[in-house]
């Protein structure tokens, strides 16, 4: 294999700015591996990256895509661990969308026999996500109750499945009835609409009165505000990403007077920063990626000359839980 198609951002544009194009293969540089990519997940910083609104910026051209699946076909110096030919899920900073990707050994794990290709390219962003929210920051218990925004997306899917995995009752809010059925089919206890006005009294009938012991929020915007009425004394707010595109501004004083906490995370962060909580997490996400927890949703395939449909599905909210392209022989 010396050359391989890929999907070029090559303005920032948005996704009518992708071309797919010819590559050639490089040598590896030190602790890489090179993998044969059957499959590849996406996620919504990939499209804001193709308008340049997302933190880590690359400049075009470049081939967006941050998960993939597939299997070894190159190893460079000072890997081990890993054997040609071996099935695996990885993880980077983009290049996912291409017949052929470059990852570090680090960001490197095996599938596991639970998970197609398809579900391996889509497993890891949405579990650690989850896994450092849920276990990490919330200490969620069996018992308690979380309120779980944007529970159709992807990350949103894998928060609420992990809850219930940890014996947690999960309040879902989804836009539509379509992806209403969707979240409840998944295992919600409850699914509410976020355009309801009496959204935050609901979720207290729900919880006799008590509020939600935590909320887990990727939307932001106006429905963070709502949520903050819902959440119990000494409740825990996980702020996890602005897919609304508005950045909530939340009063102190009520934080002061519920007694809650405003936690933000970024996990692959986190992560980095601390070497002994990505060891905690390579451990507990190997032994759920092996007993298929967090299995997710794919409600869109594409081929990779349809990148540009791929991702103006996310973008316009059309997924439930997770799009995919698969690569073809």
């Amino acid at each position: 294999m010396d050359k391989y198609r890929a999907a070029i951002c090559t303005a920032l544009t948005g996704p009518d700015s992708i071309c797919i194009e010819s590559r050639t293969i490089k040598p590896l540089r030190k602790g890489q591996i090179g993998i044969k990519v059957h499959a590849a997940g996406l996620n919504f910083p990939d499209v804001l990256m193709t308008y340049g609104k997302y933190q880590f910026r690359p400049e075009p051209p470049f081939v967006p895509g941050l998960e993939i699946a597939g299997e070894i076909i190159a190893l460079g110096d000072d890997v081990t661990g890993f054997s040609l030919g071996q099935k695996v899920m990885a993880g980077s900073k983009g290049g996912g969308f291409a017949e052929y990707a470059v990852a570090e050994a680090a960001a490197v794990r095996p599938l596991p026999d639970s998970l197609s290709f398809a579900e391996g390219a889509c497993w890891q962003t949405g579990a650690i996500t989850a896994w450092h929210a849920l276990h990490d920051k919330a200490e969620l218990a069996a018992g308690e109750t979380i309120l779980i925004l944007g529970a159709s997306g992807g990350v949103g899917m894998a928060a609420m499945v992990l809850a219930k995995y940890r014996g947690a009752g999960v309040i879902a809010v989804a836009s539509t009835a379509q992806k209403r059925s969707a979240v409840i089919a998944a295992g919600a206890d409850h699914v509410l609409d976020p355009a309801d006005l009496d959204l935050a009294r609901q979720v207290k009938a729900l919880t006799d009165g008590k509020g939600v012991d935590a909320v887990f929020d990727p939307v932001g915007g106006e429905l963070a505000r709502t949520a903050t009425r819902a959440i119990a004394w000494g409740g825990r707010y996980l702020i996890v990403g602005f897919a609304s595109g508005e950045i909530p501004n939340f009063p102190a004083n009520h934080a002061l007077i519920k007694g809650y906490s405003l936690i933000g995370l970024r996990a692959g962060e986190s992560g980095r920063r601390d070497p002994e909580l990505a060891q905690s997490h390579r451990t507990a996400l190997a032994d759920l990626a092996s007993k298929g927890v967090m299995r997710p949703h794919i409600s869109h395939r594409f081929a990779l000359d349809d990148t540009e449909d791929a991702l103006k599905i996310l973008e316009n909210r059309q997924a439930i839980g997770r799009v995919v392209i698969e690569m073809t022989a």
